[in-house]
């Protein structure tokens, strides 16, 4: 069958309500997505399914009619405290950071895809990891490449929409989007957590924001293996000890070298046609950007194709030659910026 066969087989079943017939055809849809290498598209048809299944099962969905449907109001406040749910194409081969970084990381995922040899062995799966370090070093990016590498959704989750001011509020909505993403096995994201840090430090009512801490402590007690945390601050000093001992991997992202910008310049032209003149102006770009984050290093030479694409700079032998005035005129601004 193609996927057209399966899309017109969804829109009859669904139409004559046959939802067992339905539900068939929507995994075999699913599987064979996988199969044809649509990832992204089988995982958020599963996260639908998944959801859609959950929603009747908890009497989520009140049925009026003929096929409408209406969700809860605590449905619409779960979705209130997620910022977006992704999938990614992200893998190893798109993160550049410290080798042994990288191979705690490559541990997780082996962790992960053999989760039923460790159960065997009546061994813990790691799932709560904690990525550090200044801005722009590939926190969120190292998060994405995680969802990537293991095929699940990941949840961007929104903390200021977590945080309340309504006493004991803050606790229900992490209570509530722990529970969403323990049945959907999925990853959770919590970018800037040291902002429950400082809440926690400068807030007046130190005994609530003690409660949420505990009720975090709580709610990674009982996260289900297959669910994963990931958490990013740029602030680390700013996370409650107790916090920072319960994530099972903490790694550290620092600002690159030299090696490491070399390899994020060879990285972010692979696919363009655009390179340095000749290798010494390599070596200047690197030696000068030393001390810059990745963000800012990629930013700096896709702002430099961009300024020499309207430069109408001279194209030797079609090929593009980064402008050397540009380039360093934006690194010794960045610079001064610092």
């Amino acid at each position: 069958m193609s996927q057209f066969d399966y899309i017109k087989d969804i829109a009859r079943y669904g139409l004559e309500n046959d939802q067992e017939r339905l539900l068939k055809v929507l995994e075999d849809l699913i599987e064979y997505s996988k199969k044809t290498k649509k990832v992204n598209f089988a995982l958020q048809l599963q996260s639908i399914l998944k959801e859609g299944l959950k929603q009747q099962q908890n009497s989520g969905l009140s049925k009026v009619g003929s096929q409408k449907y209406y969700i809860k109001e605590s449905d619409k406040q779960i979705d209130d405290l997620i910022i977006e749910k992704i999938t990614s194409d992200y893998t190893f081969d798109n993160l550049i950071c410290q080798e042994v970084q990288k191979e705690k990381l490559e541990f997780f995922v082996k962790e992960h895809k053999g989760i039923n040899i460790l159960r065997n062995f009546d061994l813990p799966v790691s799932n709560k990891l904690l990525f550090y370090g200044p801005s722009g070093c590939g926190k969120t990016l190292a998060s994405y490449v995680l969802a990537g590498e293991l095929d699940k959704m990941m949840y961007v989750i929104n903390l200021g929409a977590i945080v309340s001011s309504k006493l004991g509020e803050t606790s229900k909505n992490l209570a509530r989007i722990f529970r969403k993403a323990s049945s959907e096995e999925c990853i959770l994201f919590f970018d800037e957590l040291d902002s429950l840090g400082k809440i926690r430090d400068y807030s007046q009512d130190h005994g609530e924001m003690k409660r949420v801490v505990n009720t975090i402590l709580q709610l990674f007690d009982y996260l289900p293996q297959e669910t994963i945390v990931i958490a990013a601050t740029n602030q680390i000093n700013l996370i409650d000890q107790a916090l920072y001992r319960r994530f099972d991997m903490r790694v550290n992202l620092e600002l690159p070298n030299k090696k490491q910008i070399e390899n994020l310049i060879d990285l972010t032209l692979v696919k363009s046609p655009f390179k340095f003149s000749n290798k010494q102006e390599k070596e200047r770009f690197v030696n000068y950007a030393e001390g810059l984050s990745y963000y800012v290093i990629q930013k700096i030479l896709i702002d430099t194709i961009k300024r020499t694409l309207f430069s109408a700079e001279s194209q030797k032998k079609n090929a593009y030659y980064l402008s050397t005035k540009i380039w360093e005129q934006l690194l010794k601004q960045e610079k001064n910026n610092q």
